[in-house]
């Protein structure tokens, strides 16, 4: 006759055997539901074609995953097979899940890809240009690496007027990533012209705090030009999308943010020569306009124009000398001749002269009022008008005059004859 037994202890039996049975085993299935509860805890079940079960996951193995598990996507879990007493329900403890054919952490890097893409964190419009000239740089990586050695050694060499921030921060590890982005934001506050972000090659382990969303996070918040320079060439990292530039390596970095002292060099040279050739070309053409401009005002002076007026007056005057020369010896040789034409002249003149003279003298005594009044005859004027004595009257005064003399009288008495 078959035992009898509670329910409890029937669970507590089927819990014993299956956990004993079914520990540290892999199962492979298809997600059916996944839900990420608020307490950190996973609760999902996987299928195929004809079955499924649930499945759980603590939140300290939760927090261990690099990925996020989503509906329909191909996993493998490890763990072991469980039963809740209470309800009689078993289901299968996960501690770790890896997706089906592909890496964990190829499926994580894809996964933070996109989201980050979604959020516009790789968009070109967001990126920063690096400044042309840099004056003080900072290096995000840690003290003592190999990287940051070469990074100071390519500084030497290519740039050694930059002054230089070093940051020493962990690169590798499970906090790696949260001190990477403290010093990103500390480096943001030191005023420098550009942060370089390194770490020298490693495996995808090793490099993956630089595929971490808080770095991502870091990066994009930055008011100074960022530069990821992160692995080799070959290394392709969630920290190289959202930073404002992307090197192969750290050295690289360094060679393409900081000039060559040789080439400013050389360019320096080469501008001086130019310069040199410009500054000649250009004072000879300023040379020949200031001596056209000298000539112009020279020939516009009034000094120069006083000059030549002078010029042409000596000129004048000389020409006016030669020419009375010429004309008072012309004037010499013609002398005799017109001093005797003269002298004949004048002698021919002193005779009519003197027959006019004489004409005149004789018509002057002819006309000389002496010579013209009889004896005892004069003129008589009243008031200047000549008048008779038959116009006088009684009392009248009258002047009397002839050639000698002029007498002033009064007429008392008057007769008529």
């Amino acid at each position: 006759m078959s035992q009898m037994m509670t329910v409890s202890s029937l669970n507590t039996k089927i819990k014993s055997l299956l956990e004993a049975t079914f520990m540290h085993i892999l199962v492979e299935g298809e997600v059916a539901s996944v839900t990420y509860h608020t307490s950190g805890h996973l609760y999902f079940s996987i299928k195929d074609k004809e079955s499924s079960i649930k499945c759980v996951m603590w939140r300290s193995s939760v927090s261990k995953m690099k990925f996020r598990i989503e509906k329909g996507m191909r996993i493998v879990i490890e763990g072991s097979v469980g039963v809740y007493t209470p309800r009689g329900e078993y289901q299968f403890y996960a501690v770790k899940v890896e997706p089906y054919g592909q890496g964990a952490l190829a499926l994580a890097f894809e996964q933070l890809k996109e989201r980050l893409k979604a959020k516009g964190y790789f968009d070109a419009a967001h990126k920063k240009s690096i400044p042309k000239h840099i004056g003080k740089i900072a290096l995000v990586t840690a003290k003592e690496s190999a990287a940051l050695h070469d990074m100071l050694k390519v500084i030497e060499k290519r740039w050694a007027l930059v002054e230089v921030c070093i940051i020493d921060t962990l690169v590798q590890g499970e906090t790696a990533a949260e001190q990477i982005a403290n010093s990103l934001y500390y480096a943001d506050t030191l005023g420098v012209d550009v942060i370089v972000l390194g770490r020298g090659g490693g495996s995808v382990e090793d490099l993956w705090a630089f595929n971490e969303e808080v770095v991502a996070d870091a990066l994009y918040k930055m008011k100074t030009a960022t530069v990821s320079a992160v692995g080799h060439e070959v290394d392709v990292l969630i920290s190289d999308f959202v930073a404002d530039l992307r090197a192969p390596t750290p050295s690289a970095a360094i060679e393409m943010i900081l000039p060559d002292v040789k080439e400013i060099l050389y360019t320096m040279d080469e501008l001086s020569q130019r310069y040199t050739h410009t500054v000649k070309h250009t004072l000879q053409k300023k040379i020949q306009f200031l001596k056209h401009n000298e000539e112009m005002l020279f020939r516009s002076s009034p000094l120069r124009r006083l000059g030549e007026s002078q010029r042409e007056f000596d000129r004048l005057e000389e020409e006016l000398k030669r020419v009375m020369r010429y004309k008072l010896e012309s004037f010499e040789l013609l002398l005799p001749a017109v001093k005797k034409a003269f002298d004949q002249n004048i002698t021919f003149v002193l005779q009519q002269k003197s027959q006019e003279l004489e004409h005149l003298s004789q018509k002057m005594q002819l006309s000389d009022p002496k010579q013209q009044c009889k004896k005892g005859w004069a003129q008589i004027s009243r008031q200047g008008n000549p008048i008779t004595l038959s116009d006088l009257k009684e009392n009248d005064s009258f002047t009397i005059e002839d050639a000698t003399a002029k007498i002033d009288a009064l007429c008392r008495d008057k007769k008529i004859y």
